[in-house]
């Protein structure tokens, strides 16, 4: 199992194919399992990376360093690792937030963005008893009832051992990921600096997820981005439709931000 020790923690990455280097994120309690599927399709044409941030999937389980900061500085120590000067970075719900870190602090290592159905750039905003319920069900591991909620709110996926592989995952980090990045995403309010962020950006986003609102709202505020809603699909975007994903990331890497804006941008320099 590849690691590399970055920042003091030994975080697992794997990597396959050659290109431009895309690195994929996951989000909160999740891990690298989402990607494959999506990496299957594309790693004839790019190098692909994938990693586990601290606390999750196949990394190590320190005590401290659970900030959106510190984990956007795990992803740069990882591209200093593998000697990427510069790399795309796609990173799902919680990796979207450390993409939002990575563009505002770290602007010169990255090539694009693609925030992928990221959580609020304003913070979680959901009550407490939301917040302790779901508590009480990691630590008290209620596998069958996490495994037929995700079902329920699942608007493709009607597996149940599909569904069963990220539970299984999310029960298994560790205790300070489980808190501390829960906090992170609610004290992380940074959406008024997002029009500082000018690499450019794809917003991947479900129509049928919670989240479609503050991901149009931060959108919005991206100065130069582009913008894919997936109809029928809720939060887990990558594992729900990850033929069509695969699709929008290459044609997002091989063209870019395209807008009304750039569109007649480009005319008014062919008319000169």
């Amino acid at each position: 199992m590849p690691t590399h020790n970055i920042n003091g923690v030994d975080l697992f990455y794997d990597q396959t194919g050659d290109g431009d280097p895309i690195l994929f994120h996951h989000g909160y309690t999740g891990s690298h399992d989402s990607w494959p599927p999506i990496i299957d399709q594309i790693k004839d044409r790019y190098r692909c990376i994938v990693m586990d941030g601290r606390g999750a999937g196949d990394s190590a389980h320190p005590d401290e360093g659970y900030t959106i900061e510190q984990m956007a500085a795990d992803v740069v120590g990882m591209a200093d690792a593998l000697a990427l000067d510069r790399f795309t970075y796609v990173g799902h719900s919680m990796g979207g937030v450390i993409g939002m870190e990575l563009g505002l602090a770290h602007a010169d290592r990255l090539d694009r963005l693609v925030l992928v159905a990221p959580a609020p750039a304003d913070g979680i905003d959901l009550p407490d008893s939301f917040r302790d319920r779901a508590r009480r069900l990691w630590l008290d591991k209620e596998r069958d009832t996490l495994i037929q909620e995700r079902l329920a709110l699942n608007a493709r996926i009607d597996d149940a051992d599909e569904i069963a592989q990220s539970v299984d995952r999310a029960l298994s980090v560790s205790q300070a990921h489980y808190d501390q990045c829960w906090d992170a995403l609610v004290n992380y309010h940074k959406g008024d600096r997002l029009a500082e962020i000018q690499t450019p950006t794809l917003v991947m986003a479900g129509a049928a997820d919670g989240l479609l609102s503050d991901n149009l709202r931060d959108f919005g505020r991206l100065p130069n981005a582009t913008l894919h809603v997936f109809s029928r699909v809720s939060h887990g975007v990558p594992r729900e439709v990850p033929r069509a994903f695969a699709s929008v990331l290459v044609d997002f890497m091989q063209h870019g931000v395209v807008t009304a804006r750039t569109l007649q941008k480009a005319l008014l320099t062919a008319s000169r």
